[in-house]
């Protein structure tokens, strides 16, 4: 069954897939993976990092730099699914911090930092 990306916008995933080297097809499935292993992480993300934005139907947080590269490591991810997944949180938390005002903040954290978005 092929996945659908949530908890991301889809013309981020269209974007992110165009500058990663991941097919556009693959890319939704890996974020849904990637998602399961999240979700069940949620409260201890909110525990642990500091959280950027808060919908009602997914959470961005600022994670340390190179949390993807252990994270897809961890997940068995070959190298290019794992950029494709670091690009896509970090276009999604752009693209919300672009409709929220809060672009220039996003972009000087995410200089230091890694996004990782949950749905919920």
């Amino acid at each position: 069954m092929a996945g659908d990306g949530d908890p991301m916008d889809g013309q981020v995933l269209l974007l992110a897939a165009a500058k990663a080297s991941v097919s556009p097809q693959r890319l939704p499935d890996l974020v849904d993976l990637a998602q399961a292993h999240l979700t069940d992480r949620l409260t201890e993300y909110l525990r642990t990092y500091e959280v950027a934005f808060d919908e009602d139907d997914r959470v961005g947080f600022f994670v340390e730099a190179d949390h993807w590269g252990d994270l897809g490591q961890r997940l068995g991810f070959t190298e290019q699914e794992t950029d494709a997944l670091r690009r896509v949180h970090g276009a999604q938390l752009r693209r919300i911090g672009t409709d929220t005002d809060r672009h220039e903040e996003f972009e000087a954290a995410l200089d230091i930092r890694e996004a990782v978005v949950i749905g919920r």
